[in-house]
């Protein structure tokens, strides 16, 4: 039987889903720990308020790109198939969780608290899914800004969300613009690490012109006689996430001790993941890069008093790219149908 309409009740609008506070920041520490160990210990640097939002949203960061990719907690990718479901359920639930309304989803119900608690605007996290979207296309650069653009919505468009929750105004564009180019430089540093991992995957970043003007077919920049080659393509990239990593520092000189502390840290340790793809040349594929355990404490410690000094040197570039450039190519798809869509 139906309900009579006088005691039909509405679901209350809650910032976290309902959940309590500490109960998603407690899981969503454990998110990072378990997701990216250079992340969380760039994150402990962070006042106690700024680094509980910030474990917030990676725990969303987390499980979105874990949705899109049919993975668990960064892992192997699964079953590929039904992608576009996959898309439809993360954007369906980040509206709920920004409509302050109960997921189901821990992550999500994260997400909604630290969107709540700071500036954080659905046309941001709009950024953010249109990357998957890329990925659930199939989709593949040909052009270096096709590149750029996809590192934006994957990174650059998660550091302007970063900015947001260490304080930084909306209309401070000068200051956003700096912390994206810090998650473009981030991307550009992981792509150029992870270039036999997505082959493997299926999956190549690389703009087909670059491949194209290096006479590789595409596809086939993993094989031996194209090495040189990638090395060459690979410096390119490198060339590029410099630039953006030299200029976000300009934008960190805005920031608290402590997030710039943070920050600085973060584009120390991600920029030497380059750096050593740089330097291993041909090698740089054979095993996964990364950084040791000594190797972060001493960027963390450069980093202190990098903070400490707090007087960046001007770039002798600028970058090409800014995130004006793609925010605004983000499709503005509506939130389909709960009836039409199967939560995963």
């Amino acid at each position: 039987m139906l309900a009579p309409s006088r005691i039909m009740r509405t679901t209350p609008q809650q910032a976290g889903g309902g959940r309590q506070r500490a109960s998603l920041v407690a899981k969503a520490r454990l998110a990072i720990k378990e997701g990216s160990k250079s992340f969380a210990a760039a994150s402990r640097l962070f006042d106690r308020t700024t680094r509980e939002r910030v474990w917030l949203l990676y725990a969303w960061c987390r499980r979105c790109d874990d949705i899109a990719d049919a993975q668990e907690k960064g892992g192997a990718l699964g079953d590929q198939s039904d992608a576009a479901k996959r898309l439809r359920s993360i954007r369906l639930l980040t509206q709920r969780a920004l409509d302050r309304m109960p997921t189901a989803d821990l992550a999500f119900d994260a997400f909604g608290q630290v969107a709540r608690e700071t500036a954080i605007t659905p046309d941001m996290a709009e950024d953010v899914i249109a990357g998957f979207a890329l990925d659930a296309a199939d989709w593949r650069p040909r052009t270096e800004k096709d590149m750029m653009q996809y590192c934006y919505h994957v990174a650059g468009a998660v550091g302007v969300m970063m900015g947001v929750v260490m304080g930084v105004a909306r209309d401070d564009e000068e200051t956003l613009d700096r912390a994206c180019d810090l998650g473009l430089a981030f991307q550009l540093n992981n792509i150029a690490r992870d270039i036999e991992e997505d082959d493997a995957a299926g999956r190549c970043y690389l703009p087909l012109e670059w491949l194209a003007e290096a006479d590789i077919p595409p596809g086939q920049h993993m094989k031996p006689m194209f090495r040189t080659e990638l090395v060459n393509l690979v410096a390119q990239m490198l060339d590029i996430a410099e630039v953006h990593e030299a200029a976000s520092r300009l934008g960190a000189k805005n920031l608290p001790f402590r997030s710039r502390w943070a920050v600085l840290s973060a584009a120390r340790i991600y920029g030497a993941i380059g750096r050593k793809v740089r330097k291993q040349g041909a090698a740089a594929w054979d095993h996964r890069i990364y950084i040791s355990g000594a190797a972060k404490a001493r960027h963390v410690a450069a980093a202190y008093f990098e903070a400490l000094v707090n007087r960046p040197k001007l770039p002798p570039e600028m970058p090409r790219w800014s995130r004006r450039d793609f925010a605004q190519a983000a499709a503005r798809k509506p939130v389909p149908d709960p009836g039409e869509t199967e939560i995963i």
